[in-house]
């Protein structure tokens, strides 16, 4: 499949909403939401979503940032990896465009890294504006960091889309072995990203719910429907269950000894 200029705009465009919209409180820089657009402009919404569930439960795990590490952008998976599956007509398959976007995503995050250096004294530039009166300076220096964010965006889908023959190429020089490989690499990634979101939420309290989710998915072969409606249920069944303690604040923060003073 080829990507047309204009779709490569519309695709630019959308990784620009998306990477500039993390700063605007909205979750729009997640697998899910970067495959979907691709789809929706590729024409190939199927994969396209596949792509992006696969990448979701990866990158759930992996944007647990331990520390002061940086983990990879979804911007990788979400924009590149959803490229591949769908321009590759099946050759890649989303687990390998997976594996193949990770080092991608890596590569992103230092774009991130640079965005944020490059602005890191706006706002001492926004408050000297302000105490100046110049408000539209300071609306300006404000939006400098999201007006960043949304040009590199804009980069990156723009010349992944047009580059993505050329990527292509080059995939089809790896052997057949390797790119299984990867596929079956790209399969162990999600269950890496639950094992880290497990290291961090796991509790032995919450052991049984964990235990009955692996039951249900793997021996009662239920989908993730009906597992997410199962936890539901157990989740209702332990909020109305624990007793709601009511917080008494007392009226005199002084208790008996007003006359302290």
């Amino acid at each position: 499949m080829e990507i047309t200029l204009v779709q490569a705009l519309l695709v630019g465009l959308w990784t620009a909403f998306c990477f500039s919209g993390m700063l605007l409180g909205i979750y729009t820089n997640r697998c899910i939401v970067l495959s979907f657009g691709v789809g929706v402009i590729l024409g190939d919404l199927p994969t396209a979503l596949s792509m992006g569930a696969l990448s979701e439960l990866a990158y759930m795990g992996f944007g647990v940032g331990a520390g002061g590490t940086v983990p990879p952008n979804p911007i990788g998976p979400g924009i590149f990896g959803t490229l591949m599956a769908i321009t590759s007509n099946g050759t890649i398959t989303p687990e390998a465009a997976l594996a193949l976007s990770t080092p991608i995503a890596v590569a992103i995050q230092f774009a991130q890294t640079f965005a944020y250096t490059a602005c890191a004294g706006t706002p001492e530039s926004a408050k000297k504006a302000i105490m100046k009166g110049n408000f539209k300076g300071f609306k300006m220096v404000s939006n400098t960091t999201i007006v960043l964010f949304a040009v590199i965006g804009f980069a990156l889908g723009f010349g992944g889309s047009i580059s993505m023959e050329a990527l292509l190429k080059l995939v089809e020089y790896i052997p057949a072995l390797l790119l299984n490989g990867l596929t079956v690499a790209g399969k162990m990634l999600p269950a890496i990203g639950f094992a880290m979101i497990l290291s961090v939420m796991g509790k032995k309290e919450l052991t049984p719910f964990i235990l009955l989710g692996y039951v249900c998915a793997s021996y009662l072969k239920l989908p993730v429907i009906g597992i997410a409606i199962v936890g539901t249920i157990f989740a209702l069944i332990e909020y109305y269950r624990t007793p709601v303690q009511a917080v008494q604040v007392e009226a005199n923060e002084g208790g008996n000894h007003d006359d302290w003073i």
